[in-house]
């Protein structure tokens, strides 16, 4: 089992940036493949960004692509997703997910036993 909170999102023009956290407790997350998702109203959840365990392959959604990072650290045992450039469309509840590590990275929220709750990101125009 491991515990995921998100943490760092809010409020941001759009051109803005955010740097979103995914700390992780009772378990080490370098031992995962970790996946960021995000969902507006109305709408399904989405892939944003993932990386295999090993922290050297990574995968991103075409409409972030250039704009967004996925990053760890290890000592802090946690997960980044910096967000550059924002844009009203960014606008949702971005979740980070964990999985037990096999396969190629995933990029299907069905491919992750673990979420976090969840945290708001905003981007006014």
């Amino acid at each position: 089992q491991v515990q995921l909170v998100e943490s760092g999102g809010g409020l941001v023009q759009a051109g803005g940036s955010l740097r979103l956290s995914c700390a992780a407790s009772g378990r080490t997350l370098s031992l995962f493949d970790m996946g960021w998702f995000r969902q507006a109203p109305g709408k399904e959840r989405e892939f944003v960004a993932a990386m295999r365990w090993t922290g050297y392959t990574t995968a991103y959604a075409d409409s972030v692509k250039g704009r967004f990072t996925i990053s760890r650290d290890n000592a802090k045992n946690t997960v980044y997703l910096q967000m550059n450039s924002l844009k009203p469309a960014d606008t949702a509840v971005y979740y980070c997910a964990a999985d037990h590590p096999g396969g190629s990275v995933k990029v299907g929220p069905d491919e992750y036993d673990y979420w976090g709750q969840g945290t708001q990101v905003t981007v006014s125009s």
